[in-house]
């Protein structure tokens, strides 16, 4: 008898190490590829388009499949979607490596995304069967620091491996860590099993292709013109099928994604807060990656050294934030943090085409204490709030809105983006000998090929074209910047009115689920 508590103690940190390694892999091919992109660009021949759905495709997949992915794991049991995610994720990786043109290259980042949301679906379920207390705050103060270790690590890892070995190494990198956290899941994991039930498809097929919809409208919106039939249709397609998805899951009994946990103001206000966390500072990472890189000329590992002041703090910030999860008000950690991305965000503004990359290191070191508040928070609010066999759902949910986040905030910001730059550009070459090839190089700037661009412009004109590249970049930079500052406010605002302490489901209350 005595050596059961001691296998449970045994298997509960292995099942820790387990999801930590997991989510730094799925965490850390995101940041990674940010630093790439540039490379890519080059490599592949990406336009700007190309270059968002690379980061786009991941997100959109992780979020459309992390409803099921969560409920599925509730049905099947949590280890055995976990291990499935990361083959899936980790062959995916593979052919991401091997991939010779901007489709292929889309299409593998969206089966990794899959994969991915097996395990960021199952991830904080398999740390809430396990960890009760004041030691649930530790874990995920843990998993928090796992999230700022990658963001962390990322860029660094992401630039060496690029300059040293190419941006196809950067996929290649998941193979042994995916293989050490399938060996590790398989023989110390146990596998539990939440709700019974059966998938939902009419919700699956709904929720992706509204999501799919929504964002492809987004980012083809500069391009087809707003009040073109096509991008006109795609959202009116969008809208109608999120009502659809809705009515589909309030008829439903065994509904992926159960509408009444958004009746519950914490679990909708930590829902909001992690999407307006991953709308505003995730989401800007693509466009100040493409500033330090194309416009500034660092190179890969230059520009992952730059973002080292905001991801340590996070790194500090996450654990520190955990432990303070059980002592200090979850709305405060939440509405404070977020706030203080927001500050960030408007600290880092009002950047010109003289800036150099200093005129961030403010908002880096504000931002990294912010994210490290709100991650480790999230999590704890996102099981918090539902008894453990609802946990799978929960998180589901909760990350299902990350990703949302990315997804719309990359699209969103980008066609704003994509407009200032060709808007500013066109206007600085007017009435020059470059004036008949605005458009082409407002698309390069766009995509972080400045550089390539300007090569081909007369010597004679290249200082002039490269100021007003510099400038049309700063300039829509600078506008993304207020924006996103602007929704991270609204987003502090509603988590630090909607979260509340009454909402959380005491310990002692919960009821152990079984093995299978």
């Amino acid at each position: 008898m005595a050596s059961q508590p001691a296998a449970q103690s045994s298997r509960k940190w292995w099942t820790l190490g387990v999801v930590c390694i997991g989510t730094f892999m799925l965490l850390l091919d995101i940041t990674i590829v940010n630093v790439a992109l540039p490379s890519i660009q080059h490599s592949l021949h990406s336009s700007f388009t190309d270059l968002q759905w690379v980061v786009d495709a991941y997100s959109l997949l992780l979020a459309s499949l992390l409803l099921t992915a969560g409920s599925l794991s509730d049905l099947l049991g949590r280890q055995r979607v976990f291990m499935l995610g990361l083959v899936v994720f980790t062959l995916a990786s593979v052919l991401c490596g091997l991939a010779n043109s901007p489709l292929f290259l889309n299409l593998m980042r969206g089966v990794q995304g899959a994969g991915g949301a097996m395990m960021f679906a199952t991830s904080l379920a398999l740390l809430a069967q396990e960890f009760h207390g004041a030691e649930r705050g530790t874990a995920f103060g843990a998993w928090g620091a796992t999230i700022g270790g990658a963001v962390a690590v990322g860029p660094l890892v992401g630039g060496a491996l690029t300059e040293g070995l190419g941006w196809e190494s950067i996929f290649f990198l998941n193979v042994p860590i995916g293989a050490l956290a399938l060996y590790a899941t398989a023989t110390r994991l146990v596998n539990v099993r939440g709700q019974h039930g059966r998938i939902d498809w009419p919700g699956l097929v709904t929720f992706s292709a509204a999501l799919f919809m929504l964002v492809f409208a987004l980012v083809r919106g500069n391009d087809e013109g707003w009040s073109s039939a096509l991008i006109v249709g795609l959202l009116a397609g969008s809208a109608l099928l999120l009502i659809a998805f809705v009515l589909i899951e309030r008829a439903r009994s065994d509904a992926m994604f159960d509408l009444s946990l958004l009746r519950n103001r914490t679990f909708g206000g930590a829902s909001i807060v992690a999407f307006g966390l991953s709308a505003t500072m995730f989401a800007m990472f693509l466009y100040m990656t493409l500033w330090i890189q194309g416009i500034l000329g660092y190179s890969p590992l230059q520009a992952g050294l730059r973002f080292l002041p905001l991801t340590l703090v996070s790194f500090v910030a996450a654990p520190i934030a955990g432990r303070l999860s059980s002592r200090v008000p979850i709305r405060l950690l939440l509405g404070a943090g977020l706030a203080l991305v927001a500050l960030a965000l408007l600290l880092m503004s009002g950047i010109n085409a003289n800036s150099r990359w200093t005129a961030l290191l403010a908002g880096f070191l504000i931002a990294g204490v912010g994210v490290g508040m709100v991650n480790p928070s999230l999590a704890n609010t996102a099981v918090g709030v539902v008894p453990p066999q609802r946990s799978g759902m929960a998180s589901g949910i909760n990350n299902t809105f990350r990703q949302v986040g990315i997804a719309t905030g990359i699209a969103g910001l980008g066609a704003i983006f994509e407009h200032v730059i060709r808007t500013h550009v066109q206007s600085g070459l007017a009435g020059t000998p470059a004036a008949a090839h605005a458009s082409q190089l407002a698309k390069a700037i766009t995509a972080g090929g400045a550089k390539q661009a300007l090569a081909a412009v007369p010597p004679g004109a290249r200082a002039a074209v490269h100021h007003v590249a510099a400038s049309a970049f700063a300039t829509a930079l600078d506008e993304l910047f207020i924006i996103a500052a602007a929704v991270a406010v609204v987003s502090a605002l509603l988590g630090l009115a909607l979260v509340r302490g009454r909402d959380f489901v005491p310990a002692q209350a919960a009821a152990a689920p079984a093995a299978a």
